[in-house]
Protein backbone atom coordinates (compact mmCIF):
# COMPACT_ATOMS: atom_id res chain seq x y z
CA UNK A 1 0.00 0.00 0.00
CA UNK A 2 1.59 3.50 -1.13
CA UNK A 3 2.14 6.22 1.30
CA UNK A 4 -0.77 9.06 1.40
CA UNK A 5 -0.33 12.79 1.65
CA UNK A 6 -2.14 15.01 4.13
CA UNK A 7 -1.99 18.84 4.77
CA UNK A 8 -1.21 19.97 8.41
CA UNK A 9 -2.13 23.69 8.81
CA UNK A 10 -1.83 25.36 12.36
CA UNK A 11 -1.96 28.76 13.75
CA UNK A 12 0.84 29.41 16.62
CA UNK A 13 -0.58 29.94 20.01
CA UNK A 14 2.74 30.73 22.15
CA UNK A 15 5.24 31.83 18.96
CA UNK A 16 8.36 30.44 21.20
CA UNK A 17 11.83 29.36 20.09
CA UNK A 18 12.31 25.69 18.73
CA UNK A 19 8.41 25.11 18.51
CA UNK A 20 8.89 23.57 15.15
CA UNK A 21 11.34 21.72 15.57
CA UNK A 22 9.39 19.87 18.88
CA UNK A 23 6.74 19.46 15.46
CA UNK A 24 9.22 18.25 13.40
CA UNK A 25 10.50 15.63 16.34
CA UNK A 26 7.15 14.22 16.78
CA UNK A 27 6.44 13.68 13.32
CA UNK A 28 9.60 11.60 13.44
CA UNK A 29 8.67 9.72 16.25
CA UNK A 30 5.77 9.00 14.64
CA UNK A 31 7.41 7.71 11.26
CA UNK A 32 5.18 11.03 9.14
CA UNK A 33 7.82 12.50 6.63
CA UNK A 34 7.54 16.28 6.17
CA UNK A 35 7.26 16.74 2.56
CA UNK A 36 7.08 20.72 2.56
CA UNK A 37 6.66 23.84 5.23
CA UNK A 38 5.86 27.21 4.21
CA UNK A 39 3.65 29.93 5.73
CA UNK A 40 -0.17 30.20 4.68
CA UNK A 41 -2.31 33.30 4.71
CA UNK A 42 -3.41 35.02 8.11
CA UNK A 43 -0.70 34.13 10.21
CA UNK A 44 -0.86 29.93 9.74
CA UNK A 45 1.72 27.59 8.67
CA UNK A 46 1.27 25.06 6.54
CA UNK A 47 2.84 21.16 5.94
CA UNK A 48 2.69 18.43 3.79
CA UNK A 49 3.10 15.48 4.99
CA UNK A 50 3.23 11.80 3.81
CA UNK A 51 2.26 9.11 6.13
CA UNK A 52 2.05 5.08 5.31
CA UNK A 53 -1.68 4.36 7.24
CA UNK A 54 -4.51 6.48 8.42
CA UNK A 55 -4.07 5.32 12.18
CA UNK A 56 -0.27 7.69 12.31
CA UNK A 57 -2.41 10.94 11.47
CA UNK A 58 -4.84 9.94 14.36
CA UNK A 59 -2.30 9.72 16.59
CA UNK A 60 -0.90 12.79 15.77
CA UNK A 61 -3.88 14.74 15.72
CA UNK A 62 -4.52 13.15 19.50
CA UNK A 63 -1.26 14.49 20.18
CA UNK A 64 -1.56 17.97 18.34
CA UNK A 65 -4.87 18.83 20.92
CA UNK A 66 -2.74 18.35 23.39
CA UNK A 67 -0.39 21.46 22.67
CA UNK A 68 -1.23 24.92 24.05
CA UNK A 69 1.36 26.34 21.89
CA UNK A 70 -0.63 25.53 18.49
CA UNK A 71 -3.88 25.12 17.60
CA UNK A 72 -4.73 22.83 14.45
CA UNK A 73 -6.95 24.61 11.56
CA UNK A 74 -6.87 21.36 9.11
CA UNK A 75 -5.47 18.33 9.02
CA UNK A 76 -6.74 15.92 5.83
CA UNK A 77 -5.97 14.31 2.56
CA UNK A 78 -4.29 17.00 0.60
CA UNK A 79 -5.93 18.72 -1.87
CA UNK A 80 -4.94 21.04 -5.18
CA UNK A 81 -5.54 24.06 -3.12
CA UNK A 82 -3.51 23.03 -0.11
CA UNK A 83 -0.72 21.60 -2.05
CA UNK A 84 -0.45 25.27 -3.87
CA UNK A 85 -0.63 26.79 -0.83
CA UNK A 86 2.54 25.13 0.17
CA UNK A 87 4.07 26.35 -2.42
CA UNK A 88 3.08 30.23 -3.13
CA UNK A 89 2.26 30.65 0.56
CA UNK A 90 -1.10 31.73 -0.55
CA UNK A 91 -4.55 30.10 -0.67
CA UNK A 92 -6.99 30.23 -3.46
CA UNK A 93 -9.97 32.20 -2.83
CA UNK A 94 -13.18 30.80 -3.90
CA UNK A 95 -16.84 32.18 -3.86
CA UNK A 96 -18.42 31.92 -0.82
CA UNK A 97 -21.40 31.30 -2.69
CA UNK A 98 -20.40 29.06 -5.30
CA UNK A 99 -17.71 26.67 -4.76
CA UNK A 100 -16.59 26.05 -8.52
CA UNK A 101 -15.47 30.23 -8.81
CA UNK A 102 -12.01 30.98 -8.06
CA UNK A 103 -10.54 34.48 -7.80
CA UNK A 104 -7.25 35.96 -8.39
CA UNK A 105 -6.06 39.50 -9.00
CA UNK A 106 -3.20 40.99 -11.22
CA UNK A 107 -1.15 39.82 -8.47
CA UNK A 108 -1.19 36.54 -8.33
CA UNK A 109 -0.32 35.12 -11.80
CA UNK A 110 2.05 32.91 -11.26
CA UNK A 111 -0.67 31.22 -8.50
CA UNK A 112 -3.48 31.19 -11.28
CA UNK A 113 -0.80 29.76 -13.93
CA UNK A 114 0.21 27.14 -11.79
CA UNK A 115 -3.35 26.19 -10.77
CA UNK A 116 -4.58 26.12 -14.12
CA UNK A 117 -1.35 23.81 -14.89
CA UNK A 118 -2.30 21.47 -12.09
CA UNK A 119 -6.08 21.25 -13.73
CA UNK A 120 -4.37 20.84 -17.27
CA UNK A 121 -1.98 17.64 -16.07
CA UNK A 122 -5.58 15.49 -15.49
CA UNK A 123 -7.02 13.61 -17.74
CA UNK A 124 -9.88 13.82 -19.77
CA UNK A 125 -12.75 16.17 -20.23
CA UNK A 126 -12.66 19.49 -18.05
CA UNK A 127 -14.84 23.03 -19.19
CA UNK A 128 -13.06 25.87 -17.86
CA UNK A 129 -14.10 29.34 -17.77
CA UNK A 130 -12.42 32.89 -17.02
CA UNK A 131 -13.51 35.96 -16.61
CA UNK A 132 -12.10 39.66 -16.56
CA UNK A 133 -11.62 42.88 -18.50
CA UNK A 134 -9.59 43.14 -21.00
CA UNK A 135 -5.94 43.16 -20.42
CA UNK A 136 -5.81 42.23 -17.39
CA UNK A 137 -3.73 38.81 -18.93
CA UNK A 138 -6.54 36.16 -19.28
CA UNK A 139 -5.11 34.81 -22.64
CA UNK A 140 -1.66 35.44 -21.62
CA UNK A 141 -2.48 32.70 -18.34
CA UNK A 142 -4.28 29.96 -20.28
CA UNK A 143 -1.31 29.51 -22.67
CA UNK A 144 1.53 29.67 -20.03
CA UNK A 145 -0.08 27.67 -18.15
CA UNK A 146 -0.40 25.31 -20.98
CA UNK A 147 3.71 25.64 -21.35
CA UNK A 148 3.64 24.82 -17.85
CA UNK A 149 1.67 21.60 -17.96
CA UNK A 150 3.99 20.65 -21.42
CA UNK A 151 0.38 20.86 -23.51
CA UNK A 152 -0.07 22.26 -26.93
CA UNK A 153 -2.48 25.34 -27.12
CA UNK A 154 -5.09 26.18 -29.75
CA UNK A 155 -6.85 28.90 -30.57
CA UNK A 156 -10.42 28.22 -31.90
CA UNK A 157 -11.36 32.11 -32.18
CA UNK A 158 -9.21 34.58 -29.71
CA UNK A 159 -8.14 38.13 -30.29
CA UNK A 160 -3.79 37.72 -28.96
CA UNK A 161 -3.21 38.95 -32.34
CA UNK A 162 -5.50 39.39 -34.45
CA UNK A 163 -9.22 38.28 -34.18
CA UNK A 164 -9.45 34.91 -35.17
CA UNK A 165 -11.97 32.16 -35.84
CA UNK A 166 -11.63 28.89 -37.04
CA UNK A 167 -13.93 26.36 -38.74
CA UNK A 168 -11.52 23.22 -38.56
CA UNK A 169 -8.57 21.62 -37.32
CA UNK A 170 -6.06 19.81 -39.30
CA UNK A 171 -4.88 16.12 -38.59
CA UNK A 172 -3.38 15.97 -35.42
CA UNK A 173 -5.13 18.82 -33.80
CA UNK A 174 -8.00 16.59 -32.57
CA UNK A 175 -5.22 15.12 -29.82
CA UNK A 176 -6.75 14.60 -26.49
CA UNK A 177 -3.75 16.18 -25.21
CA UNK A 178 -4.37 19.70 -26.56
CA UNK A 179 -5.57 22.73 -24.74
CA UNK A 180 -8.38 24.21 -26.78
CA UNK A 181 -8.91 27.77 -26.36
CA UNK A 182 -12.19 29.69 -26.82
CA UNK A 183 -13.21 33.36 -26.65
CA UNK A 184 -16.92 33.37 -26.00
CA UNK A 185 -17.29 37.19 -26.98
CA UNK A 186 -15.75 36.38 -30.64
CA UNK A 187 -17.54 33.26 -31.25
CA UNK A 188 -21.02 35.03 -30.53
CA UNK A 189 -19.68 38.07 -32.58
CA UNK A 190 -18.20 36.75 -35.59
CA UNK A 191 -18.80 32.78 -36.09
CA UNK A 192 -20.27 31.21 -38.82
CA UNK A 193 -22.49 27.93 -38.18
CA UNK A 194 -18.88 25.83 -39.43
CA UNK A 195 -17.07 27.32 -36.50
CA UNK A 196 -20.11 26.53 -34.28
CA UNK A 197 -20.13 22.78 -35.53
CA UNK A 198 -16.49 22.49 -34.46
CA UNK A 199 -16.76 23.97 -31.38
CA UNK A 200 -19.56 21.11 -30.61
CA UNK A 201 -17.26 18.48 -32.00
CA UNK A 202 -14.49 19.54 -29.54
CA UNK A 203 -16.91 20.02 -26.81
CA UNK A 204 -17.49 16.45 -27.07
CA UNK A 205 -13.82 15.09 -26.84
CA UNK A 206 -12.24 14.43 -23.77
CA UNK A 207 -9.61 17.04 -22.90
CA UNK A 208 -9.69 20.66 -21.47
CA UNK A 209 -11.40 23.38 -23.03
CA UNK A 210 -11.12 26.88 -21.99
CA UNK A 211 -13.49 29.65 -22.56
CA UNK A 212 -12.53 33.08 -22.05
CA UNK A 213 -16.10 35.33 -21.44
CA UNK A 214 -18.01 32.22 -20.25
CA UNK A 215 -21.17 34.15 -19.65
CA UNK A 216 -21.43 35.48 -23.24
CA UNK A 217 -20.40 31.91 -24.66
CA UNK A 218 -23.22 30.26 -23.09
CA UNK A 219 -25.54 33.07 -24.83
CA UNK A 220 -25.06 31.54 -27.99
CA UNK A 221 -24.96 28.33 -27.20
CA UNK A 222 -26.87 25.06 -26.08
CA UNK A 223 -24.30 24.97 -22.83
CA UNK A 224 -24.98 26.45 -19.51
CA UNK A 225 -22.71 27.97 -16.85
CA UNK A 226 -23.80 24.36 -15.03
CA UNK A 227 -22.00 22.51 -17.58
CA UNK A 228 -18.45 24.38 -16.34
CA UNK A 229 -16.30 22.74 -13.90
CA UNK A 230 -14.65 25.66 -12.66
CA UNK A 231 -15.44 29.71 -13.06
CA UNK A 232 -11.68 31.66 -13.10
CA UNK A 233 -12.23 35.20 -12.29
CA UNK A 234 -8.99 37.50 -12.74
CA UNK A 235 -8.96 41.41 -12.11
CA UNK A 236 -6.62 44.11 -11.60
CA UNK A 237 -7.73 44.54 -7.85
CA UNK A 238 -10.10 43.11 -5.81
CA UNK A 239 -12.43 46.10 -6.16
CA UNK A 240 -12.67 45.84 -9.90
CA UNK A 241 -16.10 44.89 -11.26
CA UNK A 242 -16.53 42.81 -14.71
CA UNK A 243 -18.65 44.47 -17.01
CA UNK A 244 -19.66 42.98 -19.99
CA UNK A 245 -20.83 45.66 -21.95
CA UNK A 246 -17.74 47.03 -21.90
CA UNK A 247 -15.72 44.11 -22.82
CA UNK A 248 -17.53 43.43 -25.73
CA UNK A 249 -17.86 46.89 -26.65
CA UNK A 250 -13.63 46.71 -26.49
CA UNK A 251 -13.28 43.16 -28.31
CA UNK A 252 -15.22 44.19 -31.13
CA UNK A 253 -13.22 47.05 -32.24
CA UNK A 254 -10.03 45.46 -31.27
CA UNK A 255 -7.41 44.50 -33.81
CA UNK A 256 -7.10 45.07 -37.84
CA UNK A 257 -10.11 42.54 -38.19
CA UNK A 258 -9.66 38.70 -38.57
CA UNK A 259 -7.27 35.84 -39.87
CA UNK A 260 -8.32 34.79 -42.94
CA UNK A 261 -7.22 31.19 -41.31
CA UNK A 262 -10.37 28.72 -41.51
CA UNK A 263 -12.39 31.41 -41.83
Amino acid sequence: MGRTEWYLEYEIQINRPGLLGEISSLLGMLAINIVTINGVENGRRGMLLLANNDEQITRLKLILQTMDTIKVTKLRKSKLRDRLAVRHGKYIHRDADDRKTVRFVRDELGLLVDFMAELYKQEGHKLIGIRGMPRVGKTESVVAASVCANKRWLFVSSTLIKQTVRSQLIEGEYSCDNIFIIDGIVSKQKANEKHWQLIREIMQLPAIKVVEHPDIFVQATEYSIDDFDYIIELRSDEDEVITYEEVEKMQFNQGNGFSMFDY
